[in-house]
C-alpha cells in the first residue's frame, strides 16, 4: 500500500504534520511525501526515522520525494521529538557568524579602538547565543597570533564550542603563520561560504 502526500508549497512544519497524520492512521505500508524545499525534506525524513521507519529520498527537479516505509511493528524512538520541534531551518545553516577584520574596533582613534576590541572579545562569552564561528582576517589575525590578554578568552570560547578561524593569506602577509596561538587556519572560500550560510553575521568594525 502506498499513500502519496503532496506537500509542495507548504510552510513547515505543515509537511511533518501531514506526514504524522497519515503515519498514525497507517498500520504498515509506504508513504511518499512530496516537498519542494530542503528544510521540509530534511524534517520529514528525520521525522520518519524517529518513528522507526525506513526512509529513502529521491529528487526530481525541484521536487523531493521522501519515501517512508512503515513496516509491521515499527515503533517510534523513545527520544523522538514532537512535531512542534521540526523547524524550517535549513541543514548546515549557521546561526551566528562573527567576522573580525581588524585588531581595533571602529574607525578614528586606534588606541581607543584597541581598547574597544578587547572589551568586545571579552564580552562575547556573556551574550546569547554564542557565535558558532569567529573569523579573523586582515590585521584581525594579530589577535590570534600574538601574545595578548585576548588569547585566554578566545581559548575559553573555543572550549565552549565556538570555532575560531584565522585567514591563512593574512597570517602569511604578517609573517605570523607559525605563531598562531588559538584556533585554525582558514581560507577565503570557507569565510565566504560560512557568511553566505549564516542567519546573521556580526562584526565590530
Amino acid at each position: 500500500m502506498r499513500t502519496v502526500i503532496d506537500c509542495r508549497g507548504m510552510v513547515c512544519p505543515q509537511p511533518v504534520i501531514k506526514t504524522k497524520e497519515v503515519l498514525d492512521e497507517l498500520a504498515y505500508g509506504v508513504v511518499e511525501v512530496l516537498v519542494d524545499n530542503e528544510a521540509s525534506k530534511s524534517n520529514v525524513a528525520r521525522f520518519g526515522k524517529s518513528q522507526g521507519c525506513e526512509v529513502e529520498i529521491r529528487s526530481s527537479g525541484k521536487t523531493h520525494h521522501v519515501i517512508i516505509n512503515k513496516g509491521k511493528g515499527a515503533r517510534a524512538e523513545a527520544s523522538a521529538a514532537s512535531v512542534s520541534d521540526y523547524t524550517c531551518e535549513v541543514p548546515g545553516q549557521e546561526e551566528l557568524v562573527c567576522v573580525i577584520p581588524a585588531d581595533t574596533m571602529g574607525r578614528g582613534n586606534d588606541p581607543l579602538g584597541n581598547v574597544l576590541m578587547r572589551a568586545f572579545i571579552k564580552t562575547i562569552q556573556s551574550v546569547s547565543p554564542l557565535p558558532q564561528k569567529i573569523f579573523f582576517y586582515n590585521t584581525g589575525v594579530k589577535l590570534t597570533a600574538t601574545e595578548s590578554d585576548l588569547i585566554v578568552p578566545l581559548r575559553e570560547l573555543a572550549g565552549q564550542g565556538v570555532k575560531i578561524y584565522s585567514c591563512g593569506t593574512c597570517l602569511d602577509f604578517f609573517h605570523l603563520s607559525e605563531k598562531l596561538l588559538v584556533g585554525e587556519v582558514t581560507n577565503m572560500y570557507d569565510i565566504l561560504d560560512s557568511m553566505a550560510k549564516a542567519r546573521k553575521v556580526i562584526s565590530p568594525y
